[in-house]
């Protein structure tokens, strides 16, 4: 089995390597999870934060709204609550034009060593 496929089975992340993923601080993310409803991890017996797939998708949806498109924190509550699945969906299509770029780009580095 590889590092992947045990990523791939894990149920529950820390805040550590949640924030990690985010390149974002832990302190971040205690701070979005006192301000958005929707933030919301589970935690063990010891207080410590469980996030699941579905808690990182939500604050990936946060980091979204505030550090890349520039909303305030309210603005980002309102569209967040108004129109989910467009955030989602936004969000989904940004990365796949990232993915796109980066391939052209790797693309056309080939091209211009040939």
């Amino acid at each position: 089995m590889t590092y992947k496929e045990k990523e791939i089975e894990k149920k529950y992340y820390s805040i550590g390597e949640v924030a990690h993923q985010l390149n974002i601080t832990a302190s971040q993310i205690r701070f979005w999870e006192s301000e958005f409803d929707i933030i919301k991890p589970q935690k063990n017996r010891n207080g410590k934060r469980q996030f699941t797939k579905e808690d990182i998708e939500k604050l990936r949806m946060v980091h979204h709204l505030v550090k890349t498109r520039g909303y305030t924190l309210q603005g980002a509550k309102q569209m967040l609550k108004s129109n989910t699945q467009g955030v989602k969906d936004n969000m989904e299509i940004i990365e796949s034009l990232k993915e796109i770029k980066t391939f052209l780009m790797e693309l056309k580095h080939q091209l211009d060593a040939c």
